[in-house]
């Protein structure tokens, strides 16, 4: 009993270093304020668009108060699920195809210098092009409504995998690849080895942009495409329902697309803390 309140008192006397209850309390306000803070923001924001409607006395088929929108995502939440299931089916698919695309044409422009340079301009033409502007070719070309969204969503998620991914790829260490051409590794261990883990971090980020970005590119192209007749998808709901000017179903719709875009970076940025959180700068916390 003597030896146990001899440790407990011992513990007692040890001096507290206030730089480090000085971060640790840094720290717990941060964690807090990283959740609180945005749940903040937007509570305020949607008591003043509630606020300024009732103020202005503004109709509802013009601005919809935020109760008359919940109202209307209730109601028709069969129908806009469906939608949105559609419309994150062809945002998957063209995301994958991008990914598995990207990351192969990242990998021929890596072997050789020459292929880069002859195809490179032709992803970047994609680019620059804007997707409502070949939509329309696309349909036409296209029999497949189904095969028209994924290609228009895929122009739209390809580039930033393959610049992300090409990039990482070059970025690789030279002293290092130097070192392994020394020690007699061939190409593809260099590959397999240095090179592809080099471009991890920079392949990642790349996937942060393209998932947003295959979301938009379904958006756009069920706006194209549900000008012809299909119309199951998001876009087309906020089409139709601006054509029966119900304002509450077109919010609806328009703040799932916003969700499901924040779920995708949300679930991007989990992944890329997954892969670098234990060995990449980027992902590593130092101390404040």
């Amino acid at each position: 009993m003597d030896d146990t309140a001899t440790q407990h008192q011992a513990a007692a006397e040890i001096p507290v270093d206030p730089v480090e209850m000085r971060k640790a309390r840094t720290a717990r306000r941060e964690k807090i304020g990283r959740w609180l803070l945005p749940v903040a923001v937007v509570v305020l924001s949607i008591a003043a668009w509630d606020r300024i409607c009732v103020w202005n006395e503004i109709p509802h088929y013009i601005i919809p108060r935020p109760g008359i929108v919940f109202n209307a995502l209730v109601e028709d939440w069969p129908l806009l699920l469906g939608s949105l299931a559609i419309t994150l089916q062809i945002t998957f698919f063209a995301l994958l195809i991008a990914i598995i695309g990207g990351v192969g044409i990242a990998v021929l422009f890596a072997q050789s210098k020459w292929i880069e340079m002859s195809f490179f301009p032709y992803a970047v033409i994609l680019q620059v092009t804007p997707i409502i502007v070949i939509a329309p070719l696309i349909f036409i070309y296209v029999d497949s409504k189904f095969a028209g969204l994924l290609i228009c969503a895929w122009i739209v998620a390809f580039f930033p995998i393959l610049s992300n991914t090409t990039l990482g790829l070059n970025s690789a260490d030279h002293n290092l690849r130097d070192m392994m051409k020394l020690y007699g590794a061939t190409r593809w261990q260099t590959l397999r080895f240095l090179r592809l883990p080099a471009s991890l971090p920079y392949f990642l980020g790349g996937l942060k942009i393209a998932g947003g970005l295959s979301l938009i590119g379904a958006i756009v192209a069920e706006f194209v495409a549900g000008t012809g007749g299909v119309g199951s998808g998001l876009a087309f709901r906020i089409l139709e329902a601006s054509y029966r000017l119900n304002i509450p179903r077109m919010f609806a719709a328009i703040i799932l697309i916003s969700v499901s875009g924040v779920l995708i970076f949300m679930f991007m940025t989990f992944l890329s803390w997954l892969f670098l959180h234990k060995w990449h700068e980027s992902a590593i916390k130092h101390e404040q």
